[in-house]
Order: structure tokens, then sequence, then C-alpha cells
């Protein structure tokens, strides 16, 4: 690892977390939109999809990269946050870009936007996630690309992606979470994430809440959009495939689908109910791209999605001789704690389970806590090296009403080491809450950011 590499990362911390509130005069596009002007528009020079959404568009953005890097396309994946590594979130056919290209890149970035505040241009520097989101652009404006695929940071209307202009926008399943910058109803959330749809635009999506729907239907009307559903790829809602079938020793989703005149076999490594609907998007929003001239084929879609990694989402690492068996799972709001709690139910109904629990203190712990505690023997609650993460007696306090048995450890890996010795290979150990704790479990763990 260089000392240009640490100096750039070090840097980029130095400017704060992404999701700390920025000053009002940085929280619109037209800083953002200032700084590329200054490195010349590098977002002009590749075409891209633009994905939104509260759960499940990390899920869905790794599929649908997945799927067009095995069409043959070179393609880039922008995604947030990181598990280990903040190279994660950059990648080109799968490969995350390097330490010095990033820091590289990271120079001429800090640079310009220098330059741009000596000359008036830029109120301020730019934040965390404008100064990555830039660094992204300008890898994948040099890295010859055919598409790209970028994930949202946060919210839509005002996120630092939603410069770009993209061939097809994606608007995933959207419930509470940041309240404190998107809003407080799912209605308000949805109105900023349908930030995302361009005038007579696409935009694949799938019928979810009521609220959720009215705003998303009303944004793809007033901007003579035109709306593409996924709902017909999704199994339990399309008569012609058949049913689901678990392969538990496989861990993975199969079923039969009916695509562009041809049967495949859909073959997903992420489990649960919910990532079918993510995998729905990811194929109804590959065809769309078939239609403008992409080379994707029933094919290429099918061993696309059987090649995805996209670890930390309902991971299950099998048992080792020093361990037993472990899940993985970023679960950091409600909507994603049912859909664990549904997958554990799916895949592990009627087994012990030991939970190590770590969350943001900004989260809603509570609730979680009421989804997921009661399915635990126990509870061993802890917190990540993040400065906004809850301590042990916080997520206790917060959990005291599902009468859970807990206990509090300082760090994960003691956590994780706890949880494996009480677990004794018998009980399963899942380990939840928020995407920097299971990434210190990963480390700990010695599993690779890359899913493999």
């Amino acid at each position: 690892m260089s000392v240009a590499y640490q100096n750039a990362v070090a840097r980029m911390y130095a400017l704060g977390h992404e999701l700390q509130h920025p000053p009002a005069s940085k929280f619109d596009l037209a800083h953002m939109q200032a700084l590329l002007s200054g490195l010349e528009n590098p977002e002009r020079r590749f075409p891209s999809v633009l994905i939104a959404g509260t759960n499940g568009k990390g899920s869905t953005a790794a599929t649908l990269a997945s799927i067009l890097a095995t069409s043959g396309l070179r393609t880039g994946l922008y995604t947030s946050p990181h598990l280990m590594r903040i190279n994660e979130r950059i990648r080109v056919d799968g490969d995350a870009i390097d330490d010095e290209k990033f820091a590289l890149l990271h120079d001429l970035v800090d640079r310009t936007a220098e330059r741009l505040i000596e000359d008036g241009e830029l109120a301020s520097h730019p934040s965390f996630f404008e100064m990555l989101t830039a660094i992204a652009f300008e890898y994948f404006s040099t890295a010859k690309l055919d598409i790209a695929v970028l994930e949202v940071g946060m919210g839509g209307r005002l996120d630092a992606t939603n410069v770009v202009e993209p061939r097809v926008s994606v608007i995933t399943d959207i419930s509470l979470d940041h309240q404190k910058f998107l809003g407080d109803t799912v209605a308000q959330i949805a109105r900023e994430k349908a930030g995302i749809i361009r005038p007579g635009g696409i935009v694949v999506t799938l019928p979810q809440a009521p609220e959720a729907n009215d705003v998303i239907g009303n944004a793809i009307l007033e901007k003579n959009a035109r709306a593409v559903s996924a709902a017909d790829y999704v199994p339990s809602l399309t008569a012609h495939v058949r049913p689901l079938t678990t392969w538990a020793g496989t861990k993975t989703s199969r079923y039969a689908l009916e695509l562009m005149g041809k049967e495949i076999l859909v073959e997903t490594p992420l489990l649960g109910r919910h990532q079918l609907r993510n995998t729905a998007l990811a194929i109804a929003t590959a065809e769309q791209l078939g239609a403008q001239g992409f080379s994707i084929s029933p094919q290429a879609i099918e061993q696309g999605i059987r090649r995805t990694r996209w670890p930390g989402r309902f991971q299950v690492l099998p048992p080792t001789g020093a361990r037993g068996e472990v899940v993985l799972d970023v679960a950091h709001n409600p909507a994603g704690a049912w859909a664990l709690r549904s997958s554990l139910s799916a895949y592990y109904e009627n087994r012990r389970l030991v939970m190590v629990f770590g969350a943001m203190r900004d989260k809603a712990i509570g609730e979680i806590a009421e989804i997921l505690f009661p399915l635990a023997d126990l509870v061993i609650a802890t917190q990540a090296e993040n400065p906004r993460s809850a301590t042990g007696e916080d997520i206790r306090e917060a959990g005291a009403r599902t009468h859970t048995q807990f206990e509090l450890t300082r760090s994960v890996s003691a956590a994780l080491e706890r949880a494996c010795r009480l677990a004794a290979g018998e009980a399963l150990v899942v380990v939840t809450g928020s995407i920097y704790v299971v990434g210190e479990a990963m480390q700990a763990l010695g599993v690779s950011p890359d899913g493999q």
C-alpha cells in the first residue's frame, strides 16, 4: 500500500463522513456540476444506468453489471458504501480500482477543486461523496467503457450521481431511511428517489407501497417518461414460471423464466425472497438496454445472474474446522430487517441463533431490534470502528422491550469470536445491523470483499 494511496484515503476521510449533512450551499447539483465542469465533464464520456431506492439498489446494480460484463460489454460499477476498502466502490468488469490509480485520480480531483475554489467557481471543498463520485467518473471516462452502472448514494434528486443522463433509470423498493435528509414519510422519500427520472426517459420499477407508487407514477406522467414494470420477471407474479426451488446445498435460488422468446434458468446466489425483485429489475433493465442496441442475449442474462457477487447480503459462510455456519447481512433499516427475518425463516427454520448486532446510532434501532432480536437465543451487542456507531448499551436499551438475553462486547472481532464459541458449531451465527459491522466481521474471518 503506497504512501500516496494512504494519504489520498486519509484526505478523503478528513472531509467527514459521507452522510454528515453538507452545508446548504453544497446540498444541490450545482456544486457537483461545477466540479465536473472543471474536469471537462468526464460523466458525459460513457453511457450509464442510474439506480435509486432504499433497499436493493446495490444488489440490482451488481446483478445488472454482471449481466452486462458477461455480455462482453466493458462495464463500470459504482456503489456505496464499502465493506472493507474504499476501492470496492469503483469497479470495471468486477475488478476494483487499484491503489495507484485511485491516488492519482484523487490528486487530480483535489487539485481541480482547489483551483475552482480560488477562481470563485466553488464555494467550498467538495464533500466525501462528491469527491469519490468525481474520481469514479474520471476513472470510467478513461477506461473505454461500453456502459456504467451507477448506484445513487442517498436520495436521488440531489445526489452527486444525478448529473448523468442515464439510458435507463431504475427505482428499487422504497421505505423509511435517512429521514433526516430525505423526509419523514415514504411519499417524501419517494419524491427524492423519483428525481432520477428524465423527461422522455425510461424508468424500470416494480409495484410497491401505494404512497411510493403514487409519487413515482405522477413523476413519470409529469416528465412524459416511459414506465417499464419488472413484475413479469418476479416468479410469484408470473404464471409461466415454475415454483421457486431452494437448493440448500449450494444456497442459490432457481426458477425458470421466459425471456426474449426463450426459456432461461435463473440461478441467483443472492438469497432471500426480496432478491427476486432485485433480480427482476436487473433483467428488465438489461432487456431495455438490449432494445437500445447493446448486445445482450438471454444466455448472457442467465450466466450473468449466476456469476453475480454481492457480499454481505445474506452471505452464507459454510462451517470450517474452527467455527460453524455464519450468515452475514447488512440489514440496517426496518425493511432490511424484515427481509433478513424472512430469509432466516426460509433457510433456517427452527435453527438456534446467536446474533452479533451493531448499528449506527441514527438508525431505527428499536424497530430493527423488535423485528430481529426475538429470533435469537442471545444477542451480542457491539460497535464498529465508526464515529456514528451506537454503543452496546444503546442497543441493549433500544431492544429492552424484546426481553432478549444480551451480552455487550466492545469490538466486532471479539463479539464474533464469542458468538462462534457459544454457538459451538450447532447454533447459527448471524452478523447484522450495519455494513460497517459486517465489513469488520469479514475482515476478522478473512473473507474477501470481492465475494470469492
